[in-house]
């Protein structure tokens, strides 16, 4: 029985081990969560923990298995959810035979809940127990989705003694093997873009193919930044026979980890595309993918299957939560760096929560530390920045590079070199000392400081749930990595789980008294000030394509503008805001008008 999700809220992916073990922690209340699985070290070794932890008999899969990728990464879901469903089973027996408790978790659901008035009711009874509330609960209640997150670029060459693998072994494939042999019965969240080959290699496995009921044992979900992209990307996989489920739309900025800027398309004109357009990019797939069925022999769906638009980046109160299912019907809002300051919901150390907790808004930027060349969203102050800043005063750059996810640079090396590496920057270095000469002193320090600016990503982005969890890290010290969005500056402390989810729901608030920009207000700023920097950055001769490519992004920004003055003026939400957001508007029109983009000279 599939039950209509308790939540309308959901922990997205974060890193690659922020939310490695979320479903553990909060699935049992009906939450889902998203875990990255392409580092199957960091799996192999949770795993191993939890299997401890629990009793449970998953034995240590060593790298010299056939196709250990894949195979830890299938142990570790099945896992997973088997302590999921302990849980689960665990947490209804707890909140029939005991009153607190079940109070406790009527205070954490959504005020529009059914569930929640029908739980009350059985809670205000003087003897619950044996009132029907096991049957009601069997019924309605099941445990939040474990899904699971693949970075699709990130589809590293393999070798075996200097021999490149087949493709199939390539870590994104790998990864979405581990999955689709798992049992789990949920959603794969294909991110960053497509990767056609990956896309194709989906085909392989049926459990993403209707059964003979319609139904979808995994689900695919696409993670977009705008509906030309969706179209494009739902159209492929459906011409293969492949439906997509969800499309998570995120913002282009204001977001953790890695930031994929728009044209200076805002979040709000893009949700209501999709609002407007639904019914096309349902119908538009469905046909294909019914031809697709047939031409495979497959079992075809009567109707097209359910497609859920979700959205995530920069929600930060209960009322633009409320906005965004109400005004943009909305299937589920992602709340992702807020949960970074709950410890029962996310895997992060002490010390770099407490970072999280004292940092503003100054101490949150989008950086150039990522080895895929993508701006990265992180904070100021991680241990990882600061023993890079120890080890360059002694003239040492580069990371030793154990894991090589991100090795993807084939400049010097047809098996790749990750840019953040140790070798790379060796080379880089040397090649741009011969250039010294020719270079003034501040082109050589800044074309020095793009070479080792890199990070250790994939090292940085798991130590901390070792540190959690007080799991030996071995090699190199690299510190910690964490990459929050902007929207995190106005959260200051550390909060339990039911304090962060009343606060999502309004019957709480966990934010400081000053002022905290509108998403969307934020949103604009970070695109205006992301044009005006594009445009300073270039440094050799404007090319048209170039002023083309401004031009457009500034008309999109004065488009977005005047759909939100519209927009705020209609609404019956934010009206605290209103004159306030006016106002912002304005100044964000002066400031696009001051943007002088360059004309090419003829």
């Amino acid at each position: 029985m599939t039950n209509k999700p308790l939540h309308s809220f959901h922990i997205p992916v974060m890193g690659l081990a922020y939310t490695i073990d979320s479903p553990i922690r909060v699935a049992q209340y009906g939450i889902s969560s998203v875990i990255s699985i392409i580092d199957d070290e960091i799996i192999e070794k949770m795993k191993n923990f939890y299997a401890g932890k629990f009793n449970l008999n998953y034995p240590f899969i060593s790298t010299k298995t056939e196709d250990y990728r894949a195979r830890r990464i299938t142990d570790y879901l099945n896992m997973v959810d088997d302590i999921v469903n302990k849980k689960f089973e665990s947490f209804k027996q707890e909140i029939i035979k005991n009153a607190e408790t079940l109070r406790e978790f009527i205070g954490m659901l959504p005020n529009t809940s059914s569930i929640k008035s029908r739980l009350q009711d059985f809670a205000d009874q003087k003897d619950y127990v044996g009132s029907g509330i096991r049957k009601f609960i069997d019924a309605h209640l099941s445990p939040g989705n474990i899904d699971v997150n693949i970075m699709t670029k990130v589809d590293k060459d393999n070798f075996a003694k200097n021999e490149q693998l087949p493709v199939m072994h390539n870590d994104a494939h790998a990864s979405l093997r581990g999955f689709a042999h798992s049992r789990l019965s949920s959603s794969v969240v294909l991110s960053a873009g497509m990767n056609p080959r990956l896309y194709s290699y989906l085909e392989e496995f049926d459990d993403f193919f209707p059964d003979k009921n319609g139904n979808l044992k995994k689900k695919i979900i696409l993670k977009v930044s705008d509906f030309r992209s969706a179209m494009i990307q739902g159209n492929f996989l459906a011409k293969k026979g492949l439906w997509v489920s969800e499309y998570r739309v995120e913002s282009g900025l204001n977001c953790g980890g890695h930031a994929f800027a728009t044209e200076g398309l805002l979040l709000g004109p893009i949700l209501e595309e999709f609002k407007q357009k639904k019914n096309e990019l349902i119908n538009s797939a469905y046909v294909l993918m019914i031809a697709a069925l047939e031409q495979k022999d497959r079992y075809t769906a009567t109707q097209p299957p359910e497609v859920k638009i979700t959205v995530q980046g920069g929600v930060g109160t209960s009322e633009e939560h409320d906005f965004l299912l109400e005004y943009y019907h909305a299937d589920s809002v992602g709340w992702g760096s807020p949960f970074l300051l709950v410890p029962e919901a996310t895997s992060v150390d002490k010390v770099t929560r407490d970072l999280l907790a004292r940092s503003k808004e100054s101490d949150f930027y989008l950086s150039t530390i990522s080895p895929l060349g993508v701006p990265f969203n992180t904070v100021r102050g991680t241990s990882n920045e600061l023993l890079k800043h120890q080890k360059e005063a002694h003239g040492k750059y580069g990371s030793s590079c154990p894991k090589k996810l991100l090795a993807l640079n084939k400049e010097y090396s047809s098996k790749g070199n990750c840019t953040a590496s140790r070798k790379y920057q060796a080379i880089k270095l040397k090649e741009l000392e011969k250039e010294k000469e020719t270079l003034s002193e501040e082109e050589f320090n800044n074309r020095k400081e793009e070479i080792t600016n890199k990070a250790c990503l994939c090292v940085g982005l798991v130590n901390a749930a070792y540190m959690e969890q007080e799991i030996q890290i071995k090699g190199e010290d690299q510190g910690v990595v964490i990459c929050p969005g902007p929207n995190l500056a106005y959260f200051d402390k550390e909060v339990s789980l039911t304090e962060m989810v009343q606060h999502i729901y309004g019957n709480g608030n966990i934010l400081p008294d000053h002022k905290r920009p509108n998403m969307f207000i934020n949103e604009l700023k970070m695109y205006v000030e992301h044009l005006k920097k594009e445009i300073k950055a270039v440094t050799d001769t404007v090319t048209l394509s170039q002023t083309k490519k401004w031009n457009i992004f500034r008309k999109n920004l004065l488009e977005g503008i005047a759909y939100y003055e519209n927009l705020f003026c209609t609404t019956a939400f934010f009206n605290k805001e209103k004159e306030n957001m006016k106002h912002q508007l304005e100044e964000c029109k002066v400031m696009i008008s001051q943007i002088i983009i360059p004309q090419i000279e003829k």
